[in-house]
């Protein structure tokens, strides 16, 4: 029998073997059963949150978490928060709170019904937004 000929019946019956066996791996779905949380349910877990805050870092964290979804927080979220940030004596959160507001919102009129929102909470606390300090 001729050296090349079977050479080649071998790697031709080899690949045919690998292509009819099983994968080598398998891919793993995870299907949960969470339910989705509702608008209201959102609001008042973070509501919930910012009262309770007492440390800067807890503060930092509810405020990345709540301005990562894809929605922009209510007002009663940002009031919770602010009055967080002025108790645990951190105004340049409070400020950023409103920083954030800015560029989660589409345009320019929904931020300032925010601020207007706001105002009473902003005037007692004394927290001013980076464009009343001219920064």
């Amino acid at each position: 029998m001729n050296p090349i000929r079977s050479a080649f019946q071998k790697i031709s019956t080899r690949s045919l073997s690998l292509a009819n066996s099983k994968p080598l791996f398998a891919v793993q779905r995870r299907m949960y059963s969470e339910h989705e949380e509702t608008y209201e349910q959102f609001t008042n877990r973070y509501v919930k949150f910012f009262e309770n805050v007492n440390e800067q870092f807890e503060l930092r964290r509810g405020l990345n978490n709540c301005f990562s979804y894809d929605l922009v927080p209510d007002v009663s979220i940002c009031e919770a928060a602010l009055r967080a940030s002025r108790r645990t004596n951190d105004y340049a959160t409070g400020v950023r709170v409103f920083e954030a507001l800015k560029a989660k919102v589409e345009n320019p009129s929904q931020y300032s019904q925010y601020l207007e929102a706001l105002k009473p909470v902003k005037e007692e606390l004394g927290i001013l937004t980076k464009e009343e300090m001219n920064i």
